[in-house]
């Protein structure tokens, strides 16, 4: 029989941390995930603006401008926020933060302990984090005297610790382990975040590649990561997104749909 058109087939998503990790969370959800995370007496939270969608009564919750942060003043000339919103358990029993993710994609948990205590990753990807994790944007002089590119120009934002950082991947997000001296080749927009022990090469266009560029070609900057770490790559990066939908529709399609 028929399942009723008002239910559905699909069970939710659900990710549960580990038994007996430090930081308890859970995400849920398909396309746009949320994440909450149990927050423990004395500890805090802190979390990317207006990510926030629900907490419990006994969270504390400011807008904090933090001190680690050193590329704020850059990030406040071009429009971006330099605040962070930091939730703060002052009782004696736990309490929960919900997080959603700003665009469709998946909420990935990071460990640092696991990765070094370090991992770079792209501004839009960092979502949250619990405890002894620090977010510092780059603030590589990028005037064109500069011309050597690393990936500090690429991945703007370095995680440092050994607490939980939570980030978030447009569409569907892969994560690539590389061996000593193995190198792969990818879209510098789709890398989520990766470890600091690969070795990145930005990719110059070749002759043929400028003049297709001239002509209307779609302008996509590659790098060579080479082995050995960890990457996290994501099938839809946000500015892909966003200008597929900014894209307007052909004159004589948006005239027929008027009429």
């Amino acid at each position: 029989m028929a399942a009723p058109f008002f239910s559905t087939p699909f069970h939710p998503y659900v990710y549960q941390s580990q038994q007996g990790s430090v930081t308890a969370f859970q995400i849920s959800g398909g396309d746009v995930q949320v994440l909450q995370v149990m927050v423990k007496p004395q500890d805090k939270l802190t979390a990317k603006p207006g990510t926030m969608c629900y907490m419990s009564g006994n969270i504390q919750m400011d807008n904090n401008y933090l001190p680690e942060n050193d590329g704020g003043v850059w990030q406040w000339i071009f429009g971006k926020s330099i605040t962070s919103t930091v939730f703060f358990n002052p009782g004696p029993d736990d309490g929960y933060v919900g997080i959603s993710a700003p665009f469709p994609g998946r909420i990935l948990p990071i460990d640092l302990a696991n990765f070094g205590g370090e991992l770079l990753c792209q501004a839009d990807s960092f979502l949250c984090s619990v405890n002894d994790v620090s977010v510092t944007s780059s603030t590589v002089d990028q005037r064109p005297r500069n011309i050597e590119i690393g990936a500090e120009m690429i991945l703007k934002q370095k995680l440092r610790g050994q607490g939980m950082a939570f980030l978030v991947g447009g569409g569907s997000v892969m994560q690539k382990i590389l061996a000593p001296r193995e190198v792969i080749t990818v879209d510098c927009a789709c890398i989520v975040a990766m470890t600091t022990t690969i070795n990145f090469q930005l990719q110059s266009p070749t002759p043929h590649r400028r003049a297709v560029l001239v002509f209307g070609g779609v302008n996509q900057l590659k790098a060579s990561l080479t082995g050995p770490g960890v990457v996290f790559i994501q099938s839809l990066p946000f500015n892909r997104l966003s200008q597929r939908i900014a894209n307007p529709l052909p004159p004589s399609v948006d005239a027929v749909s008027r009429a």
